[in-house]
């Protein structure tokens, strides 16, 4: 463990909180939490910048003075993106809470105006006069059934998409979806409200009668998805994979780092395994969408690519009081006892120096007895949405002489790690923020930037598999 080790679903708030959800209060509040907690404050807000910043944050002040709590997620990014990390998030997670809390909170949400009756005689007196985006909409899910139409502008036309049917817990009939505006014969988002009612910008498309929101799904007009045509989403298995291709060449799929059970499914893969990867001449190693978790998943890995002693990351903790309690005084029962005495050993070491940026993880070497003659090559699979632990991983990986790294630049998540979850004083909104800085800082970000890969792949190769497997480094 000589470095910040990102376990980000270990971390849990035991501070209790009295409830208030003004916009207001809880801005004001996570303002607090990330000036006295965040590893990279005093990095991202110098003197050179401090007026400017001061100024952004009492603009934010009074724009969340007069926001209602729907508003107020999209108001604290707003100011956590100032940061520009990646590890940084606040807004309404509604996890844990009962189907009549979640509906109570989001009871007294802005509807519209007018009943659905009187929207259907709109629709029937106004049939040759209507704009083509008026009418009824169904999301591709199935889940959602809301009326768009147009409400007065004296500048443009704007069109108010309100629910008709919905889940009745997050979203209820009459409340308002999104805005859309038009100019000319072009179709713009004004807003969009995801499920926690937060405001989002996604381009909107119009293609006949379907309207595209980016990431946010497509709309049908008069077209309902009946339940057995509705699009389920099955949770994905992120679980750690082992494919023999042939040729000489494996691979390993590792979507996720993000629970300790991997940790497991690894080791046994290693074990099942062990006779095929002595021989494999070519290992890839696929990274592609994993935006980390624990660094203990690949530690298994290592052998495998290990050719010369890897210098290993280092970091520096913040050791403020709310960082302790907040996200380092849970022991872990349910782990080894090796790695609850570690944890025990790390609250110790940071309770000792309480106030201070405290060096836990100080820059180490990992050497290994032997180097493996299989395999010869390996290469790994990286796109933008690789970040965190699993740049870890390749920050140590490509130290080998025998690691080649294909596809895109890495997410750029990788400065300040370790983040926290911590209740605000509202209990549906929650802060996310990093505890820890790596000792690379300043002279070597990555935050933003990501790690280059040795091999681009070009936008028109669309499989990364094929490719690696046929290319010659």
């Amino acid at each position: 463990m000589k470095y910040c080790i990102v376990i980000f679903f270990l971390f849990l708030t035991t501070q209790a909180q009295s409830q208030d959800c003004s916009c207001l209060a809880n801005f004001s509040y996570m303002v607090g939490k990330v000036k006295k907690n965040y590893a990279g404050y005093y990095d991202k807000v110098t003197v050179a910048n401090q007026q400017k910043f001061d100024l952004f944050t009492d603009s934010l002040l009074e724009v969340a003075q007069k926001s209602d709590k729907y508003q107020c997620s999209s108001i604290l990014r707003e100011w956590l993106a100032f940061f520009k990390d990646k590890h940084m998030t606040a807004g309404i997670d509604a996890t844990g809470f009962s189907d009549d809390a979640i509906r109570q909170f989001y009871t007294k949400d802005v509807k519209a105006s007018f009943t659905e009756t009187q929207f259907y005689q709109y629709l029937e007196n106004n049939n040759e006069k209507k704009d083509d985006i008026e009418g009824v909409w169904f999301n591709d899910t199935g889940t959602y059934k809301i009326g768009i139409i147009r409400v007065p502008n004296q500048n443009l036309l704007s069109f108010l998409a309100f629910v008709i049917k919905a889940d009745s817990i997050y979203w209820t009939p009459g409340q308002i979806k999104f805005e859309i505006v038009k100019e000319g014969q072009k179709y713009q988002t004004k807003y969009f409200r995801s499920k926690d009612h937060s405001y989002m910008s996604p381009i909107i498309k119009k293609e006949g009668d379907t309207l595209s929101f980016d990431t946010y799904g497509k709309w049908y007009k008069n077209k309902e998805i009946k339940s057995s045509q509705t699009i389920t989403k099955k949770k994905a298995n992120l679980s750690p994979k082992f494919t023999k291709l042939g040729n000489g060449i494996s691979m390993f799929s590792l979507p996720s780092f993000a629970s300790l059970e991997y940790v497991k499914v690894i080791d046994s893969l290693i074990k099942q395994n062990e006779a095929i990867l002595k021989s494999t001449k070519h290992l890839i190693i696929d990274l592609r969408d994993n935006s980390g978790g624990s660094v203990l998943v690949y530690e298994k890995l290592l052998p495998y690519l290990y050719t010369n002693p890897i210098l290993t990351e280092g970091g520096t903790v913040l050791a403020s009081s709310d960082n302790i309690e907040n996200g380092y005084s849970n022991l872990h029962p349910e782990l080894s006892d090796s790695l609850q005495r570690y944890f025990k050993e790390r609250l110790s070491k940071l309770k000792a120096h309480e106030g201070e940026f405290y060096k836990l993880y100080p820059i180490d070497t990992i050497k290994l007895p032997v180097v493996q003659k299989y395999p010869e090559r390996v290469s790994f699979l990286v796109n933008r949405n690789t970040g965190s632990a699993a740049e870890l991983f390749l920050l140590e990986a490509k130290q080998s002489k025998k690691v080649k790294i294909y596809g895109e630049n890495s997410a750029g998540a990788v400065d300040y790690t370790e983040f926290i979850k911590v209740k605000m004083p509202c209990d549906f909104f929650v802060l996310y923020y990093p505890a820890c800085k790596s000792l690379r800082l300043p002279e070597y970000p990555l935050d933003n930037i990501g790690i280059q890969p040795d091999i681009k792949i070009s936008g028109n190769i669309t499989d990364w598999i094929d490719y690696v497997q046929t290319h010659t480094p």
